[in-house]
């Protein structure tokens, strides 16, 4: 399973550009054994991806929505 392994979802992610679930990316970090330092790095820039992640979801949340809506007459082809 992909979000457990950080090199296939590495794989994936240039692949198919899919963003890793955040979730899956904290486990990885829990997973990973580092040092403290090296943890805190990794927690701070995972904090920033959470953020960047909840914001990409939301737009494209907007896009769906949008392309899901029924087409007007006045649009319709």
């Amino acid at each position: 399973m992909y979000h457990y392994d950080p090199e296939t979802a590495l794989e994936e992610l240039q692949e198919d550009a899919v963003l890793p679930n955040p979730v899956h990316i904290r486990d990885m970090i829990v997973r990973a054994r580092l040092a403290p330092d090296q943890a805190l790095e990794l927690n701070r820039k995972f904090q920033t991806y959470l953020e960047a992640f909840g914001d990409a979801q939301e737009i494209a949340k907007l896009i769906l929505q949008q392309l899901g809506k029924p087409e007007s007459p006045a649009t319709a082809g």
